[in-house]
């Protein structure tokens, strides 16, 4: 169950010639790729572009309608040799995945692409998550491009652009005959604007089509000694073809006067921000118009040097607006300048930062430095009105604590790391590794295990070189998406092979939770396209894994303690895997919550279970929240004069997930956790009792205090 459902907005996909479609980045592409004949399309998901994946999951009836084949593959490798179809038959593909991350995964696939070359056009479009808002590592795509040698086009961020990004990558493919990369930045995906749609196209040849009449070519094979052949005609014939088609297309685009003696050359994913910065100090309108010329790279590999070289004339000062490291465009476009003897200045990560993002002040900050040395009379103040001065953005970091990301409300992997805690208390500190997903989490405080992750898939293999190092047995954080992706083969087959004595702790939330909760081969949901409710732990057994342990209620804090102690400890050697169930919280409330909801509309009756903390039990040493950490478990200080620390409490965002209560039993802390199952549409008898139950008690409460010793204020 994905976290978003586009079927209302997938009808819109339907659109045809001249109509307006109105909506998000991630809709504009889908519409984009059916209005250009897309023959098959695949991916997996991976913020910024989870969200396409869901879209063409939805849209999967009408793809069929038209021939076009989906796939949701099991990982980027898989997504990337789907593209094969492309190499032997002139059939359009689009495979898209989460970059770099998903580029680093699919490289073996993308190498053998970019060398056997296609015939149909191959476009791979990666969500870059660059920036604050990523959850990976920082780098860029860039460099993959520059080594294997497929063209990158970075469009402006706005539909129509995007649009025709999906076009223009798809004929750059077919006349130079190479693979292309769209790359769509978060805000390209959650753009929101309009463009003039086209009729959807039939694929001329259909994968059913092609797959009636095979063809093939050993020239495209990549081995010796067609891999040299093909390296080859990269440089003389694909290269060329490339530049050619970007130039005669126009492409990339050239924005302001034509003669100046200073313009800014720009990734065309950041000519937003420029044109902002631009505008902020009067120098460009609301509509882009502006007053320094801008060389917009909406294809950032290959550089066009001849293109450059025209915007460069007349000019000594030019400025390159690259986001992130290395600087590669930069020391590119110093390279062409240097050779073609041009006595010409160039900006570029002298006057903005060499990494991190670049946001709306970085950038206008960036533009200000640079023309305070290129040109100094066009700033505010000199020959135009002062433009108003920003406001200073004040230093919260001394008075806002850090908010890393964490175990939402209810989180079933939250009662997972609290017996691993209790394990630790008793067996001493073992070695960790995490792996890619919400477990990840468990690193950070107040659990603190685990402190490395190498990649989707991989925490078990992260610990292959504690096998056997000592006395304590490693342990290893897996999730079922991860299991599924990478794990089964590079993790658990590469501890079976070894014959490793360590632990593995496979977290199964029944879906690809981190990404958006997408369906994986062992989700409980039954999925009408796609094969679901195959059981980890038959996979297991079938790679050779003997000692497997199933939890079904990872809430059953003891149980985890218990198991995670026996595998610790037990004398069988070899691999030990406890799979930990239970499903992610977060889809299970998408699912029941509207349910619950009409059904109170209806006026049926509803049990809504919370729990709360008995403040005259609790004893304020806060063991719970240190071993617990939802975040619907806080403070409250009590009226109390007597009680001066503040007692543990529930708030309203409880789901009654019942982890608190767990723990508390578990760790054997103070026994002030309650359950109260909140009734929605009582029956007549369920009234009637707890109207009584409210008036004894009341009597006993008034009957309590008429007895209690009173003090009252003496005014002398």
């Amino acid at each position: 169950m994905a976290e978003r459902s586009f079927k209302a907005e997938v009808e819109h996909l339907r659109k045809g010639a001249g109509d307006v479609f109105t909506g998000e980045g991630i809709l504009a592409i889908t519409k984009a790729l059916l209005e250009n004949g897309v023959g098959y399309v695949g991916g997996y998901q991976g913020a910024p572009i989870s969200h396409l994946m869901d879209v063409l999951s939805d849209a999967e009836e009408l793809m069929a309608e038209l021939g076009v084949r989906f796939e949701a593959n099991a990982s980027e490798a898989a997504a990337a040799a789907m593209l094969a179809a492309s190499v032997h038959y002139p059939i359009r593909g689009a495979v898209t995945f989460k970059g770099p991350v998903g580029v680093n995964v699919a490289s073996d696939a993308l190498a053998n692409l970019c060398s056997s070359g296609v015939k149909g056009g191959a476009l791979i479009i990666v969500g870059e998550d660059y920036g604050e808002g990523s959850s990976i590592m920082q780098e860029r795509s860039h460099a993959f491009a520059m080594k294997s040698q497929f063209w990158l086009l970075d469009p402006r961020p706005n539909l129509p652009s995007i649009t025709k990004a999906v076009q223009d990558g798809f004929e750059l493919s077919e006349a130079s005959n190479t693979p292309v990369m769209l790359m769509v930045r978060i805000r390209s995906c959650h753009v929101t604007g309009s463009f003039t749609t086209r009729d959807n196209l039939v694929p001329p040849l259909t994968v059913k089509d092609a797959i009636a009449n095979p063809e093939s070519d050993f020239n495209r094979v990549v081995l010796p000694p067609m891999s040299y052949v093909h390296e080859q005609d990269k440089v003389k014939n694909r290269w060329p073809a490339a530049e050619k088609f970007i130039v005669e297309n126009s492409l990339n685009e050239i924005f302001g006067p034509e003669k100046a003696k200073l313009g800014i050359v720009v990734q065309g994913g950041m000519y937003n921000g420029l044109i902002r910065a631009l505008q902020r100090l009067g120098l460009a309108d609301d509509f882009g118009e502006t007053e320094v010329p801008i060389y917009c790279l909406n294809v950032t590999y290959p550089i066009i040097r001849d293109e450059f070289d025209r915007f460069c004339e007349g000019k000594d000062h030019v400025m390159v607006v690259e986001e992130g490291q290395p600087d590669h465009i930069e020391q590119q476009l110093g390279a062409f300048l240097f050779k073609a003897g041009r006595q010409l200045t160039l900006y570029g990560k002298d006057v903005l930062p060499m990494a991190g993002e670049y946001t709306g002040q970085v950038m206008l900050d960036g533009v200000t430095a640079f023309l305070k040395q290129a040109a100094p009379d066009l700033l505010p103040g000199q020959v135009r009105a002062p433009n108003r001065e920003a406001s200073q953005i004040p230093d919260l970091s001394k008075t806002v604590p850090v908010r890393p990301p964490g175990f939402c409300t209810g989180c079933p992997e939250r009662p997972i790391f609290a017996g691993m805690k209790l394990v630790e208390q008793e067996l001493g500190k073992h070695q960790i590794t995490g792996d890619i997903g919400c477990h990840l989490f468990g690193a950070l405080p107040p659990f603190e295990i685990g402190g490395a992750t190498m990649g989707y898939g991989l925490g078990p293999a992260a610990n292959a070189a504690f096998d056997g190092g000592g006395d304590r047995r490693a342990i290893s954080m897996l999730g079922d998406g991860g299991f599924w992706h990478n794990g089964l083969s590079s993790s658990i087959g590469n501890m079976v092979f070894n014959k490793s004595d360590n632990v593995v702790v496979i977290v199964d939330n029944y879906y690809s939770a981190a990404t958006g909760g997408q369906d994986v081969l062992s989700s409980r949901a039954e999925n009408g396209t796609k094969s679901t409710g195959n059981p980890i732990s038959a996979a297991l057994k079938g790679v050779g894994v003997e000692w497997i342990r199933q939890i079904d209620h990872t809430y059953d804090v003891s149980k985890v303690r218990d198991t995670l102690n026996e595998a610790l400890t037990t004398e069988f050697k070899g691999p030990k895997v406890i799979v930990a169930s239970s499903e992610c919280m977060l889809n299970k409330q998408r699912r029941e919550k509207p349910v619950r909801t009409q059904m109170i509309k209806e006026g049926r009756r509803v049990d809504v279970p919370r729990f709360g903390v008995d403040a005259d039990i609790c004893t304020g040493d806060h063991a719970c929240i240190r071993l617990s950490g939802c975040p619907s478990l806080s403070l409250k200080r009590l009226d109390d004069p007597l009680r001066d620390d503040p007692v543990a409490y529930i708030d309203q965002t409880c789901v009654g997930c019942g982890n608190c209560g767990e723990v508390a039993d578990a760790a054997v802390l103070c026994p002030s956790f309650y359950r109260a199952d909140v009734v929605h549409n009582p029956s007549a008898f369920e009234s009637w009792r707890a109207g009584l139950r409210s008036r004894i008690i009341t009597w006993l409460q008034a009957r309590r205090s008429a007895r209690c010793l009173q003090f009252e204020d003496v005014v002398p």
